[in-house]
Protein backbone atom coordinates (compact mmCIF):
# COMPACT_ATOMS: atom_id res chain seq x y z
CA UNK A 1 0.00 0.00 0.00
CA UNK A 2 1.10 3.59 -1.04
CA UNK A 3 1.56 5.55 2.49
CA UNK A 4 0.52 9.21 2.07
CA UNK A 5 4.28 10.10 2.41
CA UNK A 6 4.37 8.22 -0.84
CA UNK A 7 1.32 9.70 -2.84
CA UNK A 8 2.58 13.30 -1.45
CA UNK A 9 6.23 12.52 -3.41
CA UNK A 10 4.33 12.41 -6.78
CA UNK A 11 2.81 15.77 -6.86
CA UNK A 12 4.72 18.69 -8.07
CA UNK A 13 6.74 20.69 -6.17
CA UNK A 14 4.29 23.64 -6.36
CA UNK A 15 1.55 21.21 -5.27
CA UNK A 16 3.02 19.87 -2.54
CA UNK A 17 4.10 23.20 -0.82
CA UNK A 18 0.48 24.56 -1.17
CA UNK A 19 -0.43 21.78 0.41
CA UNK A 20 1.78 21.66 2.99
CA UNK A 21 1.47 25.28 3.79
CA UNK A 22 -2.09 24.10 5.37
CA UNK A 23 -0.39 22.02 8.14
CA UNK A 24 0.97 22.52 11.11
CA UNK A 25 3.59 19.94 13.26
CA UNK A 26 2.09 18.27 16.49
CA UNK A 27 3.71 16.32 19.37
CA UNK A 28 0.94 14.08 20.88
CA UNK A 29 2.06 12.58 24.18
CA UNK A 30 1.69 8.76 24.53
CA UNK A 31 -1.88 7.90 25.31
CA UNK A 32 -3.66 10.86 24.14
CA UNK A 33 -7.05 10.08 22.66
CA UNK A 34 -6.61 11.79 19.38
CA UNK A 35 -10.37 11.74 18.20
CA UNK A 36 -13.75 9.92 19.91
CA UNK A 37 -15.69 7.65 17.75
CA UNK A 38 -18.35 9.27 15.95
CA UNK A 39 -16.84 13.17 16.97
CA UNK A 40 -17.18 15.80 13.63
CA UNK A 41 -14.02 15.66 11.58
CA UNK A 42 -12.47 18.79 11.09
CA UNK A 43 -8.60 17.82 11.08
CA UNK A 44 -6.69 15.00 9.96
CA UNK A 45 -2.89 13.86 10.06
CA UNK A 46 0.19 12.46 8.29
CA UNK A 47 2.16 10.30 11.06
CA UNK A 48 5.46 11.59 11.06
CA UNK A 49 6.77 9.19 13.88
CA UNK A 50 5.23 7.42 16.86
CA UNK A 51 2.14 5.01 16.71
CA UNK A 52 -1.32 5.42 16.52
CA UNK A 53 -4.19 2.71 17.50
CA UNK A 54 -7.24 3.05 16.07
CA UNK A 55 -10.05 1.20 17.41
CA UNK A 56 -13.78 1.03 17.77
CA UNK A 57 -16.12 -0.03 20.76
CA UNK A 58 -17.66 -3.74 19.89
CA UNK A 59 -20.57 -4.93 22.19
CA UNK A 60 -19.32 -8.20 22.63
CA UNK A 61 -15.53 -7.18 23.14
CA UNK A 62 -15.98 -3.16 24.67
CA UNK A 63 -13.12 -1.50 22.44
CA UNK A 64 -11.63 -3.53 20.04
CA UNK A 65 -8.15 -2.44 18.28
CA UNK A 66 -8.65 -2.60 14.29
CA UNK A 67 -5.49 -1.42 13.30
CA UNK A 68 -1.57 0.43 14.20
CA UNK A 69 -0.94 2.98 12.01
CA UNK A 70 2.88 4.22 12.02
CA UNK A 71 5.04 6.76 10.20
CA UNK A 72 3.77 7.66 6.96
CA UNK A 73 0.29 6.45 7.52
CA UNK A 74 -2.90 8.68 6.65
CA UNK A 75 -4.72 8.78 9.53
CA UNK A 76 -8.55 10.47 10.01
CA UNK A 77 -9.06 9.79 6.18
CA UNK A 78 -13.07 10.57 6.90
CA UNK A 79 -12.16 14.19 7.31
CA UNK A 80 -11.33 15.18 4.35
CA UNK A 81 -13.52 14.16 1.30
CA UNK A 82 -15.93 14.86 2.16
CA UNK A 83 -16.28 15.79 5.30
CA UNK A 84 -18.37 13.33 7.98
CA UNK A 85 -18.10 11.78 11.28
CA UNK A 86 -14.87 9.98 12.55
CA UNK A 87 -16.05 6.06 12.14
CA UNK A 88 -13.34 4.82 14.55
CA UNK A 89 -11.46 6.53 17.73
CA UNK A 90 -7.51 6.87 17.90
CA UNK A 91 -5.23 7.08 20.56
CA UNK A 92 -1.17 7.70 20.72
CA UNK A 93 0.49 4.39 21.20
CA UNK A 94 3.44 5.96 21.39
CA UNK A 95 4.71 9.59 21.42
CA UNK A 96 3.53 10.99 18.33
CA UNK A 97 5.09 13.50 15.55
CA UNK A 98 2.73 14.61 12.76
CA UNK A 99 1.89 16.89 10.25
CA UNK A 100 -2.29 18.21 11.43
CA UNK A 101 -3.92 19.57 8.66
CA UNK A 102 -7.06 21.81 8.91
CA UNK A 103 -10.34 19.54 7.04
CA UNK A 104 -12.01 22.50 5.40
CA UNK A 105 -8.77 24.16 4.19
CA UNK A 106 -7.15 21.48 2.55
CA UNK A 107 -11.26 20.98 0.83
CA UNK A 108 -11.05 24.60 -0.41
CA UNK A 109 -7.49 23.45 -1.96
CA UNK A 110 -8.63 20.36 -3.57
CA UNK A 111 -11.63 22.06 -4.91
CA UNK A 112 -9.05 24.48 -6.95
CA UNK A 113 -6.03 22.12 -7.09
CA UNK A 114 -7.19 18.92 -8.65
CA UNK A 115 -3.57 17.10 -8.68
CA UNK A 116 -3.82 17.45 -5.38
CA UNK A 117 -7.41 16.30 -4.79
CA UNK A 118 -6.53 13.43 -6.92
CA UNK A 119 -3.55 12.34 -4.45
CA UNK A 120 -5.53 13.17 -1.69
CA UNK A 121 -8.34 10.93 -2.94
CA UNK A 122 -5.89 7.96 -3.73
CA UNK A 123 -4.50 8.16 -0.55
CA UNK A 124 -7.76 8.18 1.46
CA UNK A 125 -9.01 5.12 -1.17
CA UNK A 126 -5.93 3.17 -0.16
CA UNK A 127 -6.22 3.78 4.03
CA UNK A 128 -9.52 2.46 3.52
CA UNK A 129 -9.30 -0.35 1.14
CA UNK A 130 -6.46 -1.61 3.76
CA UNK A 131 -8.97 -0.93 6.96
CA UNK A 132 -11.19 -2.68 5.10
CA UNK A 133 -9.11 -5.94 4.39
CA UNK A 134 -8.17 -5.92 7.91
Amino acid sequence: MSTMTMLLSELTPDARDRLLRQSRPVRIPADTPIFRERQPADRFWIIESGRVSLHEHRPDHGIALIETLVSGDLLGCSGMLPPHHWRHGATATTEVHALEFDGQAVRELCAEDTAIGEALAAAVAAAMERRLLT
